[in-house]
């Protein structure tokens, strides 16, 4: 895993194999037989480009004719994410010709192990400042020690939402997404905060807003986006912060969300990234096509579906974003793919192999290698967006 990369669990999975087989045909199989299961973000490959997946691990033993041993899959999603791609490898059936069984063990929470050594260690020193420091020192100690007992999460509104203990004293209140970035915020040192725990907007946070000044800070993601786009329609919050592209803010450290929020709040709803990219003049397309995908817009729009078009611009099919790779590579006439998500550079390479010559989606991502042939284009640049 690159050195930016953060291990937050190891995943651990036993196999049986019915035959004598090496490691490249293990890696093969949990590789091949998990891609495009549940779209481009959630492939291993993509994972692993994204610092979310780190190296994988076997280790094996061949007797009988029969090859048993263990998975090891560091990984610095979240856990949700984790168990998935557990999930997927235990789905898996055969390692090249043969027969095979995988079983998830267990997963272990890294953070966990290393908190638990920290906190040790932080009992010896204690220990040891103890035996050597003054009465007085002591007495800031424990004020240090209170201050930081303080800053826990706590439950607000019916809906007993993760929240931060400034939430009633505070008024400017700062909406994340959920328990994990509130836990991040308070680590930061801002404790006026709550999290709304999916994609509907809270009554009690509806409420809040009514009573307190909102400041949103959303994951940099497609979830973000959609969340974004109700919160301007339910309570209009002052100000809406964003995570870079593809990052949470569960993964910030404080010196990057501090960053992100050295500004004050405005009066008017502003969107503000911490990288702001120039925009750019949208590349022609015929105008039939454009009237085509206006008339699909409101159709894919927050649905996580895509179409796809042929040459004469006749809809071929429509489908869920996460089996759009599978479908694509048996589309031989598709020409445009509309979609409801962000455009990878992965998208674009299978547009390439199969002749399609353009792609729109709601934002693109790290593209760096663009056919000439082949147009990207976002809603935003066609106003739809």
């Amino acid at each position: 895993m690159p050195e930016s990369g953060i291990i937050k669990y190891h995943v651990r999975i036993r196999f049986e194999v019915e035959g004598v087989v090496e490691k490249a045909d293990l890696i093969g199989a949990i590789f091949g037989q998990t891609e495009g299961l549940f779209g481009p973000e959630m492939n291993l490959h993509e994972l692993q480009k994204n610092w979310k997946v780190g190296r994988i691990e076997i280790k094996l033993e061949s007797k009988n004719g029969r090859t048993n041993g263990q998975v090891i899959i560091p990984m610095g999603t979240d856990m949700s994410t984790a168990a998935l791609i557990a999930a997927a490898i235990e789905n898996i059936e055969k390692v090249g010709p043969c027969a095979a069984n995988f079983n998830l063990t267990a997963i272990e929470d890294i953070r966990a192990i290393k908190r638990k050594a920290i906190a040790d260690r932080a009992k010896s020193i204690m220990k040891e400042w103890a035996s050597k420091t003054s009465s007085e020192s002591e007495e800031i100690l424990k004020e240090v020690s209170a201050s930081t007992k303080a800053a826990k999460i706590i439950s607000y509104g019916k809906e007993n939402l993760p929240a931060g203990p400034e939430i009633y004293l505070s008024n400017e209140i700062y909406l994340v997404e959920g328990r994990a970035d509130v836990n991040n915020l308070l680590r930061t040192g801002i404790s006026n905060v709550i999290a709304i725990e999916g994609t509907k907007i809270p009554k009690s946070v509806i409420q809040l807003a009514k009573e307190k000044k909102i400041i949103a800070f959303l994951d940099g993601d497609r979830g973000g986006d959609l969340i974004e786009k109700e919160l301007l329609q339910v309570i209009k919050p002052k100000k809406i912060f964003r995570a870079p592209l593809n990052k949470e803010v569960e993964d910030l450290t404080p010196v990057e969300i501090l960053k992100i929020l050295k500004k004050k709040p405005e009066e008017k709803p502003t969107i503000v990234s911490p990288e702001p990219k120039p925009e750019l003049k949208p590349p022609k397309i015929p105008q039939t096509l454009q009237t085509k995908i206006k008339k699909i817009y409101p159709n894919i729009n927050g649905t996580l579906e895509a179409v796809i078009l042929d040459t004469k611009m006749k809809q071929i099919i429509q489908v869920p974003v996460n089996q759009l790779f599978e479908r694509l590579s048996s589309q031989k006439n598709a020409s445009t793919i509309v979609f409801d998500g962000i455009i990878t550079q992965r998208l674009v390479d299978v547009c390439t192999s199969i002749g399609a010559k353009s792609v729109i989606g709601h934002r693109v991502g790290n593209i760096i290698r663009k056919p000439i042939d082949t147009t990207i284009l976002t809603f935003k640049q066609l106003g739809l967006d």
